[in-house]
């Protein structure tokens, strides 16, 4: 009984977050931009403008496919890989990044977060906060590797009185927990029904 609640919760929980990153994932007829993309197209253009490059993660191959579609649209150029991504394929992607192609790299959080090096960027943006800030952590350090001769800027985009503000209320309360007891290992007990319940609440 206590999965199926935590099933039932996470699946409204994700469907929340969903809707804080692009209100075309949980509404396909909504033809706007979103405030989110807004902000990250301005935040691209201003980048480029100053030389700068950026990795961009978010958990959902869906955002980042309609991330994709405003990127075409407005001139961006990107290099991209997702779970799906054929090894050969990454590791193209990858050398032609750090080679000086693309303004972006598009990344999916768990297929991009370990393994990678990419200190061609010196901007990190996260699109949709983790329950976990450890796996966020992972992600950003694609571009604090070895090689990598400038300061990185972090960038998280929260709506604002959204689920995705709760998520990280949490994060400060685990990181709390995580640093007294684990130090820098991640969270060894999973999120409680109760936590879950407490984030719809608000």
């Amino acid at each position: 009984a206590e999965e199926s609640k935590r099933f039932h919760v996470l699946a409204e929980l994700t469907r929340l977050r969903r809707a804080a990153c692009h209100p075309r994932l949980v509404a396909p007829e909504f033809k706007l931009a979103g405030a989110k993309l807004e902000q990250l197209l301005e935040l691209v253009q201003e980048l480029k403008e100053n030389h700068h490059r950026a990795l961009v993660f978010s958990q959902f191959t869906d955002y980042l496919a309609i991330v994709r579609e405003a990127f075409d649209a407005h001139g961006v150029s990107y290099q991209y890989l997702d779970g799906s991504t054929s090894i050969k394929a990454r590791e193209i992607a990858v050398r032609e990044f750090q080679n000086g192609s693309g303004d972006v790299f598009l990344l999916s959080l768990k297929a991009g977060g370990v393994g990678l090096n990419l200190t061609a960027a010196d901007y990190v943006i996260h699109l949709d906060p983790w329950w976990n800030p450890a796996v966020e952590q992972q992600a950003t350090d694609r571009a604090h590797r070895i090689g990598q001769t400038r300061p990185v800027t972090v960038y998280k985009l929260v709506v604002k009185g959204s689920i995705e503000e709760q998520i990280l209320s949490l994060h400060g309360a685990k990181r709390e927990l995580v640093d007294s007891v684990l130090g820098e290992q991640e969270m060894s007990q999973p999120i409680s029904v109760e936590e879950l319940v407490g984030l719809l609440q608000g």
